[in-house]
């Protein structure tokens, strides 16, 4: 028999340290197969489009997967809430291996699309499974320790992506982009299948179909003007009007739905803690500011410091060594201390000073003095990253871990979401107007299709015109940071009026970090219920 503690207690501590590091080690596993995808697949794509044809629907393979993943991450965490977060978890892992051998096989660019869809189902559930068992089976004063495990995994996914996606495209082919998921997977499943126990739950009433459906088209519609506004469509034209309207009124009646439904699939009583409310939207900020910064850094150390494309990965290298080093170190103060509200408050600090130092470069920058800036954006990312997730998890009732795990990782993705969609407006519109300023409409002429040019294309260019550019990058560049630093502003005012709750889990007497239901109980790793 399990060991069930009574509510508000800390969970057992006797719990098998052997099971606890190999359940992490599958649960980062699973992570870093969704991680890692995306950024194995852009490489192979140019081989892709070559064999498959299909050169028009080229983002759809990357956007149905994005779409996917955002959609259905609400949905994976409230039915781990309803019926138990192993057989939810263990799903999601059998969806995502499912798509990656479906589009391994993929024969026309129109099935792929549809297996990267199948994929991205997967992978939501991959995410936030791996953040809600962690929230249930470590207390979040234990929790800090292992912060520097899911920063070093993001860190290896950006890094290893690229070199493991060309490598993989150049001697195995394209399919094994895909294939390569299903070895590593298997083992995850393996590894959760035998040594994760966790209570069986019985659902209480029935899922919100409505809210379920209306919570995707909103999420949908406003991930596809993101993706799609300014690139595929115009910002005014009807297509992105129209997404604009559907989104808002999806959202509406969903908010209408979940105020009456018995089992919402999203419940709105977890925004009435005002530590979850600030914390998922600093949250969504740092999604914005980091995927922003990810895409762009590589852009201009490519187009004006002369880096080389092979290696993307390793010119974000100081910015992800940083951020995982401190998010390891914030980790380890948070769990021995059990303090944690100053992370969010230097992190908040720290991003806006890293923004606005990279903000400065221009052509004249060195690699050292960019690497130093991104360093302390890094440092920023890395006090904020795992604490927003902590403290999240923290806020909520036990019942309501999968949902809370859901909501902050949902906040983050269209915070990246929209952070690349502005970061791109703004970019490619400073592009153009620098270029028209110095060569006229000879640089216009440049731009009008992309703001983006490969170095191959660009050494093309005349003198002149190539001169244009590269100014044209460094203050596209110049405005994105810089515009960065002052919307990264609002999450350090809000980290000050985050309360610091004790965290459940402390040594001696734990205060309740909610109002409404105490913790539910929670079962040591190896035991069953």
């Amino acid at each position: 028999m399990a060991q069930v503690q009574a509510p508000g207690a800390a969970p057992p501590q006797a719990a098998a340290p052997r099971n606890v590091r190999v359940v992490l080690l599958a649960l980062m596993i699973a992570m870093l197969l969704a991680m890692l995808d995306n950024m194995i697949v852009g490489t192979a794509m140019p081989t892709i489009v070559g064999e498959l044809g299909g050169l028009s629907h080229l983002s759809w393979v990357v956007t149905a997967y994005t779409l996917a993943t955002a959609a259905s991450t609400p949905i994976w965490g409230k039915l781990g809430d309803m019926y138990g977060r192993k057989g939810m978890f263990l799903a999601s892992i059998v969806t995502f291996l499912a798509g990656s051998a479906l589009s391994g096989m993929a024969q026309t660019m129109g099935q792929l699309i549809g297996f990267r869809a199948l994929q991205g189902l997967g992978a939501g559930g991959l995410i936030v499974g791996v953040m809600a068992i962690i929230g249930e089976l470590i207390p979040p004063r234990e929790r800090g320790k292992y912060q520097g495990m899911m920063a070093g995994v993001m860190a290896l996914a950006t890094i290893g992506g690229p070199l493991i996606g060309g490598t993989i495209t150049d001697h195995l082919g394209w399919r094994w982009s895909f294939y390569i998921n299903l070895p590593l997977g298997a083992v995850a499943l393996a590894m959760v299948t035998a040594v994760l126990h966790l209570p069986k739950k019985k659902a209480q009433g029935r899922i919100d179909y409505a809210g379920a459906v209306l919570l995707t088209v909103g999420i949908s519609a406003l991930v596809l003007i993101t993706t799609w506004g300014g690139t595929e469509y115009a910002w005014g034209s009807a297509q992105i009007v129209g997404l604009g309207v559907t989104g808002v009124a999806a959202i509406a009646a969903f908010l209408v739905v979940e105020r009456r439904v018995a089992q919402p699939v999203l419940p709105l009583h977890i925004f009435r803690n005002a530590n979850f409310t600030l914390i998922t939207l600093i949250g969504f900020f740092v999604g914005f500011v980091m995927f922003g910064a990810v895409v762009f850094l590589p852009l201009y150390q490519q187009t004006v410091q002369g880096a080389s494309a092979t290696s993307s990965g390793l010119l974000l290298l100081p910015l992800l060594l940083s951020m995982t080093a401190v998010s390891l170190i914030a980790g380890r103060v948070t769990t021995s201390t059990g303090k944690y509200k100053i992370f969010p408050i230097v992190g908040g600090a720290l991003v806006t000073t890293g923004l606005f130092l990279l903000s400065l470069m221009d052509t004249g920058t060195s690699r050292s003095t960019s690497a130093v800036y991104m360093a302390v954006l890094g440092a920023g990312l890395g006090f904020l990253m795992q604490i927003t997730m902590l403290v999240a998890q923290n806020s909520v009732a036990m019942k309501d871990i999968g949902v809370g795990s859901s909501s902050a990782t949902l906040f983050r993705t269209l915070g990246g979401s929209f952070g690349v969609a502005i970061f791109g407006a703004l970019f490619t519109h400073q592009v153009s107007e620098t270029m028209a300023a110095r060569v006229g409409a000879r640089g216009a002429a440049v731009t009008s299709s992309s703001a983006q040019l490969d170095p191959k294309s660009l050494a093309q260019l005349p003198a002149g015109i190539k001169d244009a550019y590269l100014h044209g990058v460094a203050s596209g560049t110049h405005h994105i940071f810089l515009w960065g630093a002052a919307i990264s502003l609002v999450s350090f005012v809000a980290a000050w009026f985050v309360k610091e709750v004790p965290l459940r889990g402390a040594a001696g007497p734990v205060e309740r970090s909610v109002s409404e239901d105490a913790p539910a109980p929670q079962v040591a790793v190896g035991e069953t219920v």
